[in-house]
């Protein structure tokens, strides 16, 4: 049984926006250039419909994109007709029974009740440049309280047909996990959690993808992100004004395999790379070598009628000599292979215009990870999650929702604070909304 705090207040108001990640369709920006309204590819704004995400697969254009550019007279130069960009923000209260733990000594900061506004403000913007080339890109201003400076997360540009192959190309920053279930097209606020264990978010490098029918294959290289610094190119002593964006010549490649034959469809998704290895207290530090990588994932989908959308993905990993000795210090963990598994399943119904309802269920065994008194315990995951969201407009909505937290407290076991010290059941009330 869980319980959550009895104290609330009531939510904060935000103003401003929407967008989607890699898999999107109508944010603003495409909603005014192309006049028409979000409900043409959303049934529930972030979720797709079947239309949406034919216009993402379309590159994000409609056969018209031409007519909205300014006249320069010169057709090799296509210029939309006003500057593309659109906003998002996000405003919450939340109660809950969460406590932020330093890992180290133990000590302890807790908000029965925590006013999470503004949560994120988002600036966007995309369009198509050619037939063929489309970017896209957002910088976030104000995420969970990280103020005073300004995050690129996905910005990328796609040509989608390759010397007339039919292949397309993706090339910039953006999350492979976009490739089974894009984490902003979900209507929860509770995450696809095993996506952010794994390590599969934020990278950048290239996808290259085809389509035959109902089905379709995306292969991709990646080497970390842009968001956290890279370094600098020196000539013994003379500082160059390049720099590099990964410290290693090792890629990530993945792929996944994917087949849609209404009304199921499913995938095959594989990775095989590098991610830094862990040491110190806690596992808190980077290792001085590279962990190689292995994972696989299955994901399956459908519909229901029109209104009910159930989605599903299970991934299994395999982290190889992860966790690292102390520099100069005794072997804490030989070398090994570290496994763990975990996946989530959800289902949105959409009951009209006005309410849409989210059930989401995350699971994740830390397996071998268990007891290594580091962080990577707290991989261990079994949480429900409900949020019933209603739409003022079709691009401004409110939402309340409820998280429980399955796992029982456990005690400290080693010399650090580790693993499920508290329980993580929350109730989160907001308002997410766009121009």
């Amino acid at each position: 049984m869980f319980s959550l705090p009895s104290r609330f207040v009531a939510p904060a108001v935000a103003l401003a926006c929407f967008l989607v990640s890699l898999d999107t369709c109508a944010i603003p920006v495409f909603a005014r250039q192309y006049e028409m309204s979000c409900a043409a590819c959303h049934s529930a704004f972030p979720r797709l419909n079947t239309f949406g995400k034919e216009f993402a697969s379309n590159n994000y254009r409609l056969p018209t994109w031409r007519e909205k550019t300014v006249d320069t007279g010169d057709k090799l130069l296509a210029l939309p007709d006003e500057v593309p960009f659109a906003v998002r923000a996000q405003a919450y209260i939340q109660g809950r029974e969460g406590e932020s733990i330093d890992p180290i000594n133990g000590d302890r900061v807790e908000a029965d009740s925590d006013f999470q506004a503004p949560y994120l403000v988002k600036l966007l913007s995309s369009a198509p440049l050619s037939e063929h080339l489309t970017y896209y890109f957002y910088g976030i201003f104000a995420e969970k309280g990280e103020n005073g400076e300004v995050i690129i997360e996905d910005a990328w540009i796609r040509h989608s047909d390759l010397a007339c192959t039919g292949v397309g190309l993706q090339l910039g920053q953006f999350q492979v996990s976009d490739l089974m279930f894009p984490r902003e097209l979900r209507l929860t606020f509770q995450d696809f959690m095993v996506y952010r264990m794994a390590g599969i978010t934020y990278e950048r490098g290239m996808i290259l993808d085809r389509a035959w029918g109902p089905a379709d294959l995306a292969l991709g290289l990646v080497n970390g992100n842009g968001i956290t610094d890279n370094f600098n190119v020196n000539s013994p002593g003379y500082r160059r004004p390049d720099n590099l964006f990964d410290d290693n010549n090792s890629k990530s490649a993945f792929g996944r395999i994917g087949v849609d034959i209404p009304p199921v469809a499913a995938g095959i998704f594989a990775l095989s790379g590098k991610r830094d290895s862990a040491t110190g207290p806690a596992g808190l530090l980077n290792g001085e070598r590279d962990s190689d990588v292995g994972m696989v994932g299955i994901d399956f989908s459908g519909s229901i009628g029109d209104k009910a959308h159930w989605f599903a993905q299970y991934l299994w990993t395999s982290w190889d000599d992860f966790l690292q000795p102390e520099i100069g210090d005794t072997v804490l963990w030989p070398g090994r292979q570290y496994d763990w598994h975990g996946g989530f399943l959800g289902v949105d119904y959409i009951a009209s215009d006005r309410w849409a309802f989210s059930l989401l269920y995350n699971s994740a065994d830390s397996s071998d990870l268990a007891h290594t008194d580091t962080i990577y315990e707290g991989i261990e995951i079994d949480t429900l999650t409900l949020t019933a969201s209603y739409y003022f407009m079709r691009n401004a909505k409110g939402i309340i929702e409820v998280n429980a937290d399955f796992l029982g407290s456990n005690d400290q076991e080693g010399l650090y604070f580790t693993g499920h010290l508290d329980k993580e059941s929350y109730i989160l009330m907001g308002f997410d909304v766009a121009f």
